[in-house]
C-alpha cells in the first residue's frame, strides 16, 4: 500500500510465512494419505495373516485328532488320545475367532460355516466311535469300520473345503496387497507435485521479495557509485521510491553529502582567506579584504569590523572596515566592553545570532531600491585568549550553520594575523620615533653648542633639558637593547637553519648511501648473472637470492620515504574500524619471534586483564607504528629482553588527549644501548638521528619513528620515550578507542616536503644524474690500452691480493665473487680499523677497496692513518662511495685515495681502474 512502511524485514518475515503457510498444507494432505495406507498396512497386516493362522490352525487341530485316534486305535494307550483331546478343545475356539473375523466377507464366512458339520461329524461318527470302540474291545467293528474309510473320507472332504478357503484368502490378500502398493504409487505422485508446488511458490516468493529489495538496494549503489566517480560534485542526492530500510539509507547519503558539501565549502573558503594575509603591512587594509571577501561567502549584505583599540589604560573596539556601509548609515564608530551587541560579544567571548531583525533597525540600498535584512550575525575574534577584533555581518537570509563553523575557524588565523600586523606596525613606528628623535638631539646638540654662553646664563632651564635628554638617552637604550634582543633572535634562528640544513645534508647522505649498497649488489649480480660464465646452480640461486634480499630492502627504504613523504603532503588517510585487541600478542609474536631467536633476546608480550577486547581506531597504521618500535628495540639490542605490555592508562592521559572513552597504553621496552636524555627528542625529527654521521655504527634512515609520531598522532595519540644510556629504552604509545570523525588527514606540510620529493627521485630511479669524474672516464679509458698492451685479465690479476673494506654483506658477497672470478685473492675487513690492523700484520696487499661510510671507523679516517700513520704511499686505494654529493672525489682524494668510483658500480669499470693502478704498481716495482 502507498504509504505504508513495509520494511525488509516485513517483507522477509511475509516470504517465509507464505512459505510456511504451503509447506503445513502439503504436510497436512501427506499426513493424511499416509494414515489411510498405515490403516491399510495394519488391516492386511493384523486381519489377513490372523485369518491364515486361524484356518491353518484349524487343519492343524483336525490333524491332531486325526493322528490322536490312529494312535490309539492301534496301541489302546491312553497317551495317544491327548493330540486328539486338545484338538478337539481348541477347533472350535479357533473357529469361533475365525468367524468373526470374516463378518466382512459373507461369502468366505458361509464357505467356513460349510466346514463346521463336517468337523462335528467327524468328530462324532469318527473320534468318539473308535475311542468307545477300543474301550469296549470290539477290535472286528473298528477294523470293518477303518476297512471302509469312512472316516478318510471325512477328512479328505475337510481337507478339501480348508484348501479352498485358504486358496481364497490368499486371492483375497493378493489384491489387498496390489491395492496398497497402487495407494502408494498415488500417495508419490501426490507428493511429487505438491513438492513441485510448494517450490515453484517458493521460488516466485523469493523472486519478488528479492527484487523488491535488491532493486532499491542496487539503485542507491549506482547512484553512490556516480557520486564517488565524479569527486568534485558533492551537491548530488539519491532519490529512492522504496519505503523502507533503503530509504533510510539513502536518506543517511544524502546527510553525508550535504556534511561533506559544508565540510568543503569550509576548507575552501578557509583556503581563500588564508591567501589574503601575505605581504599586508596595514591593519585597515588587511580588514578591508578580510570583509570584502567574508561578506559574500556569508551571504551577507553588510559587514563592518571594529578592531581593539588600547588608550589611556582604556579599551574600546573601533569601526576600521566596511562592507556595503555608507558614511550616512549611522554606523556607530566604536563601542566599549558591554557596550550594544558588539561591546557584550567581546566582553563574554562567543557569537550572537539574531532573526527577525525590526524592518527599520538598517537599510541596505541599491541602484533599484532599499531593503531591509533580517538576520544580523555578531563575532568576536580572539586570539590567545584576547579579543582583537568584532565583526558583524546583516543578511537578507539567515546564517547556515556552516557559516558559524567557518566564522569560528577563522578566529585563530585572522586574531594571529592582526596581532602580527598590528606589531610590524608598531615596530615600524618605534622605528620612525627613533629616526625623529635622533635627528632632534643631533639638532638640539648643535644648538647647544652654538648657544654655550646662553646656557649658562639658563641653568635652570638646562638642567631641564638634561633631565629630558636622560629620560630620551634612556629610551634610546632600552630601543637598543630592544633591537639587539631582536638581532640576537635572528642570529639563533639563522643557527637553527644552518642546524637544520646540517641535518638534511647528513640526512641525504645517509640516504644515498642506504639507497645505493643494495642497488649495488643488484647491479654487479645481476650483471653477473647476465654473462653467467660458467656458473653452476647453486652460485646462481645464490645470487639470486642476494639480488632479492637487497630489491627488498631497497623497496622497504623507499617505502619509508614515500610514506613520510604522504605525511608531509596530507595523503595519508586514516580509516577507523574495529581493532581486536585480543589478537596483537599473537600478531607481534608471530613477527617477532624469528628476530629474537636470531640474537638470542628474550622477547614477551603482556595484556593485562581490564585491557577492552575492541577499540575503534585504524589498525594498519597501529600496526605499522607498533612494527617500527620493534624493529628499534631489537636493532639497538644486543642482549636482555624486549616486552610489550598493554594496559589501559590513568584517566588524566584521556583528558589531555580529550578523548571520551578509555585510551590503550602500548609500551615497547628494551635492555638496549639507551638515548641520551639531550637526543629523546630529535629523534622523533625527520632529519635527525642520535648519530647522524656517515660513521654510525646501526644503520637505517632515521624515519621509522618520525613516520610513528605523526601516525600517532593522525590516530588522536601520544608518542612518549623514556630512557637511560646504557639500560635501554621505552616508548609508550597512547592510542584512544575512539576519533570524531571517520578519516581525518594532515593539512600542513612541513617545510621539509622540497627535500623529500627530491629524495623520492634519487630512490625511484636507478640513473641518478651525477656529474661524473674526469678521472674516472680517463682510467676507464687508460685500462683498455693497459690491456691491449699486457694482455688478458688472466695474466695481469690472476695471484693478486686484495684488501676489500666493506660492512655491507650483499656488496662483500658480490665483489668477493666477481674479484675471485679473475684468479684474485681477497680479504675482507668490516671496518676501517679491521682494515689497519690487516695492514699492520701484513701488508702485502697488491690494492685496497675503501668503503666510506663504515662503523665504528669509516673510510676517510681509515686512508689518512694509512697514508700518514702506516706511511703506505704507494699502496693503490681505490674509493667506494654511494654519496652523490658534490665534491665527493676531491673529498676521497684529499683523504688518501689513488682513485674513485662511485655506487652502484659497473663491474668494467672497476675492472678498468685495477688494471690501470695494477699496471703501474708493476712498472714502480720494475
Amino acid at each position: 500500500m502507498k504509504g505504508v512502511n513495509f520494511s525488509i524485514h516485513a517483507k522477509i518475515i511475509t516470504g517465509y510465512f507464505t512459505i510456511l503457510i504451503c509447506l503445513v498444507l502439503s504436510l497436512l494432505v501427506v499426513v493424511n494419505r499416509m494414515s489411510a495406507l498405515q490403516n491399510e498396512v495394519k488391516f492386511l497386516s493384523q486381519h489377513d495373516i490372523e485369518v491364515h493362522d486361524l484356518a491353518n490352525q484349524i487343519q492343524k487341530n483336525v490333524l491332531d485328532m486325526e493322528t490322536g485316534i490312529r494312535g490309539y486305535a492301534l496301541t489302546g494307550q491312553e497317551e495317544y488320545l491327548e493330540p486328539y483331546n486338545e484338538g478337539n478343545r481348541r477347533w472350535l475356539d479357533n473357529y469361533n475367532k475365525l468367524h468373526s473375523l470374516l463378518d466382512e466377507n459373507s461369502s468366505q464366512q458361509r464357505n467356513l460355516e460349510e466346514m463346521r458339520p463336517v468337523i462335528e461329524h467327524w468328530v462324532t461318527n469318527t473320534g468318539e466311535f473308535t475311542i468307545n470302540q477300543k474301550k469296549a474291545g470290539n477290535e472286528a467293528a473298528l477294523a470293518k469300520y477303518f476297512k471302509e474309510q469312512t472316516g478318510k473320507k471325512v477328512t479328505d472332504q475337510l481337507r478339501t473345503q480348508l484348501d479352498s478357503f485358504l486358496g481364497k484368502e490368499k486371492q483375497l490378500t493378493s489384491k489387498r496387497t496390489d491395492d496398497l502398493l497402487q495407494n502408494n504409487n498415488n500417495l508419490k505422485i501426490i507428493l511429487y507435485g505438491i513438492i513441485i508446488l510448494v517450490t515453484f511458490i517458493t521460488i516466485a516468493t523469493a523472486f519478488l521479495l528479492s527484487n523488491s529489495i535488491v532493486k532499491t538496494i542496487k539503485q542507491v549503489v549506482r547512484t553512490i557509485q556516480n557520486i564517488t566517480d565524479s569527486k568534485v560534485d558533492l551537491t548530488t542526492r539519491i532519490s529512492v521510491k522504496a519505503n523502507d530500510e533503503t530509504r533510510e539509507l539513502a536518506e543517511a547519503m544524502n546527510h553525508l553529502l550535504s556534511s561533506l558539501e559544508k565540510q568543503h565549502w569550509v576548507q575552501k573558503s578557509m583556503t581563500d582567506i588564508s591567501t589574503l594575509y601575505q605581504g599586508i603591512t596595514d591593519i585597515n587594509e588587511l580588514a578591508q579584504r578580510v570583509i570584502n571577501k567574508l561578506a559574500p561567502l556569508l551571504e551577507a549584505c553588510y559587514g563592518v569590523v571594529y578592531l581593539r583599540r588600547e588608550q589611556g589604560g582604556e579599551v574600546d573596539f573601533v569601526k576600521v572596515a566596511g562592507y556595503a556601509v555608507s558614511d550616512e548609515a549611522g554606523v556607530k564608530p566604536s563601542f566599549r566592553f558591554g557596550e550594544g551587541l558588539v561591546g557584550q560579544a567581546a566582553l563574554d567571548q562567543r557569537i550572537f545570532l539574531i532573526d527577525r531583525l525590526p524592518e527599520d533597525h538598517m537599510k541596505v540600498t541599491s541602484g533599484l531600491g532599499t531593503s531591509s535584512p533580517r538576520n544580523l550575525l555578531v563575532a568576536p575574534i580572539i586570539y590567545q585568549g584576547r579579543v582583537e577584533a568584532v565583526v558583524e555581518f546583516a543578511a537578507l537570509k539567515p546564517f547556515l550553520s556552516q557559516h558559524l563553523t567557518l566564522l569560528d575557524l577563522l578566529q585563530d588565523k585572522f586574531g594571529s594575523s592582526i596581532s602580527n600586523v598590528l606589531g610590524r606596525m608598531e615596530v615600524e613606528r618605534l622605528l620612525s620615533e627613533s629616526q625623529v628623535m635622533t635627528e632632534e638631539l643631533q639638532a638640539q646638540s648643535e644648538e647647544l653648542q652654538a648657544q654655550s654662553e646662553e646656557l649658562q646664563m639658563q641653568q635652570e632651564q638646562l638642567k631641564n633639558v638634561n633631565e629630558y635628554l636622560e629620560e630620551q638617552k634612556q629610551f634610546a637604550e632600552q630601543r637598543a637593547r630592544d633591537l639587539k634582543k631582536a638581532k640576537d633572535e635572528l642570529e639563533d634562528y639563522s643557527r637553527q637553519l644552518q642546524l637544520s640544513s646540517q641535518y638534511k645534508t647528513d640526512f641525504l647522505a645517509n640516504m644515498s648511501h642506504e639507497l645505493r649498497t643494495p642497488l649495488n649488489s643488484i647491479l654487479i649480480l645481476s650483471q653477473m648473472l647476465m654473462e653467467n660464465g660458467g656458473m653452476d646452480q647453486d652460485e646462481i640461486e645464490e645470487y639470486a637470492r642476494v639480488v632479492n634480499t637487497a630489491g627488498a630492502d631497497l623497496l622497504r627504504l623507499i617505502d619509508d620515504i614515500l610514506d613520510l613523504s604522504k605525511i608531509e603532503a596530507g595523503k595519508i588517510e586514516i580509516l577507523t574500524d574495529e581493532v581486536n585487541v585480543t589478537e596483537l600478542p599473537q600478531m607481534l609474536k608471530s613477527l617477532f619471534d624469528p628476530v629474537a631467536a636470531k640474537k638470542n633476546v628474550m622477547f614477551e608480550v603482556l595484556t593485562d586483564a581490564n585491557v577492552p577486547l575492541v577499540i575503534s581506531t585504524d589498525g594498519q597504521r597501529l600496526q605499522q607504528i607498533l612494527k617500527n618500535l620493534l624493529s628499534n628495540a631489537f636493532k639497538f639490542t644486543e642482549q636482555g629482553s624486549v616486552t610489550v605490555h598493554i594496559a589501559v592508562s590513568p584517566p588524566e592521559k584521556a583528558e589531555q588527549l580529550h578523548c571520551g572513552g578509555p585510551v590503550l597504553a602500548i609500551s615497547v621496552a628494551d635492555t638496549g644501548i639507551g638515548i641520551p636524555h639531550d637526543k629523546q627528542q630529535i629523534i622523533f625529527e625527520a632529519f635527525q638521528q642520535v648519530d647522524g654521521t656517515t660513521n654510525r655504527q646501526y644503520g637505517g634512515t632515521g624515519l621509522g619513528l618520525s613516520i610513528c609520531r605523526e601516525f600517532t598522532r593522525l590516530l588522536g595519540g601520544a608518542l612518549e620515550v623514556d630512557s637511560e644510556v646504557g639500560k635501554g629504552s621505552t616508548f609508550t604509545l597512547y592510542i584512544p578507542s575512539t576519533r570524531e570523525s571517520e578519516h581525518e588527514l594532515l593539512t600542513d606540510p612541513a617545510p621539509e616536503q622540497e627535500m623529500l620529493t627530491a629524495l623520492k627521485e634519487v630512490a625511484a630511479s636507478r640513473a641518478v644524474e651525477v656529474v661524473q669524474e674526469p678521472l674516472q672516464d680517463e682510467a676507464v679509458a687508460d685500462g683498455d690500452m693497459i690491456e691491449a698492451e699486457h694482455g688478458t685479465d688472466d695474466e695481469l690479476f690472476h695471484g693478486k691480493k686484495v684488501l676489500l673494506v666493506e660492512d655491507d654483506g650483499r656488496n662483500i658477497y658480490a665483489l668477493v665473487t666477481a674479484l675471485e672470478r679473475k684468479g684474485i685473492t681477497v680479504q675482507v675487513a668490516k671496518n676501517g680499523k679491521q682494515a689497519i690492523d690487516l695492514l699492520c700484520d701484513q701488508a702485502d696487499f697488491d690494492l685496497i677497496f675503501m668503503d666510506i661510510m663504515m662503523p665504528v671507523m669509516g673510510g676517510y679516517e681509515a686512508m689518512k692513518v694509512i697514508r700518514d700513520e702506516l706511511g703506505l704511499h704507494r699502496l693503490p686505494i681505490i674509493a667506494l662511495t654511494a654519496k652523490a654529493m658534490k665534491g665527493e672525489r676531491d673529498k676521497c682524494i684529499e683523504a688518501g685515495a689513488s682513485d674513485y668510483i662511485m655506487k652502484p658500480l659497473n663491474i668494467e669499470q672497476l675492472f678498468s681502474l685495477m688494471r690501470v693502478w695494477l699496471t703501474e704498481q708493476v712498472n714502480t716495482d720494475e
